[in-house]
């Protein structure tokens, strides 16, 4: 297989001679990369294709950044008006992703259970207290709604550069582990070699991803790799109560920058 350089050449994914950082920084192709490095035997060698293939991952990252630019500040103004009376960030930082909408009181209506008698006797001023409670759930749905669909909107962007990554949700795109390795990978890119993982090796992919998570980012395995195994979609629940802890253990860190609320 040959791979078009910028200057129009052509680079076999096979050379007869020894590599030269050049000649690896002209070849654009990721799959030719894979190739080669799938080939090479000297230590030497392959550490200079995986150079190159992460400098390619890294353009096209940064392309599909810009494009999806424009379109990303329209989703966060809608966000915005959206979320503007449940008091949700346009970021979804730790204390965004925790915080529950405030408490309205009530202004004399009765909720559906004041007809029974031992509201109707009950004192006014406790009143406001119970109704405010008992609405408390259906006012945090929309903050929770919100807050999930800004995490896997994350979750997405930050793997879109990945082959084998196709996040639509919190469980079946995340069943083989493939999701799991590609969201760690993005922030530790020198802890293992992606191009390398098997999607057929679940147990493989599980450990390696909340070993690496657990190792570099103080993320606790919250999640059992045995239960994920004995499951064909894993409980989206898990998935992103994990997704949480490993996002607030990156913003600890300063590998996620969110925005202050004003």
């Amino acid at each position: 297989m040959e791979a078009r350089t910028d200057s129009g050449a052509t680079v076999s994914d096979s050379p007869s001679g020894p590599l030269t950082s050049q000649e690896l920084a002209a070849i654009e192709d990721e799959e030719v990369l894979n190739n080669m490095l799938d080939k090479a035997v000297d230590f030497e060698e392959r550490r200079m294709i995986r150079a190159a293939l992460r400098e390619v991952l890294k353009k096209k990252r940064e392309k599909r950044e810009k494009e999806r630019g424009s379109r990303q500040q329209d989703l966060k103004q809608q966000t915005l008006n959206k979320g503007g009376a449940t008091g949700v960030a346009t970021s979804i930082g730790r204390g965004s992703m925790y915080q529950q909408p405030p408490l309205h009181k009530t202004t004399g209506q009765s909720s559906p259970s004041s007809s029974s008698p031992i509201n109707k006797t009950a004192s006014s001023k406790a009143t406001p207290t119970v109704a405010s409670a008992q609405k408390c759930p259906a006012a945090a749905a929309p903050n929770t709604k919100n807050v999930k669909q800004m995490l896997l909107d994350w979750c997405r962007a930050k793997t879109e550069p990945y082959e084998g990554v196709n996040i639509q949700n919190f469980s079946s795109s995340w069943s083989d582990g493939i999701a799991f390795c590609a969201l760690v990978h993005r922030f530790f890119p020198d802890a293992f070699e992606y191009s390398i993982l098997n999607p057929n090796k679940r147990r493989d992919n599980f450990q390696l991803a909340f070993s690496t998570a657990e190792k570099l980012a103080d993320c606790p395995p919250l999640l059992d790799v045995d239960d994920l195994l004995r499951m064909d979609e894993p409980d989206w629940k898990c998935v992103y109560t994990y997704i949480q802890e490993f996002y607030r253990c990156l913003v600890e860190k300063g590998l996620v920058k969110t925005k202050k609320r004003v």
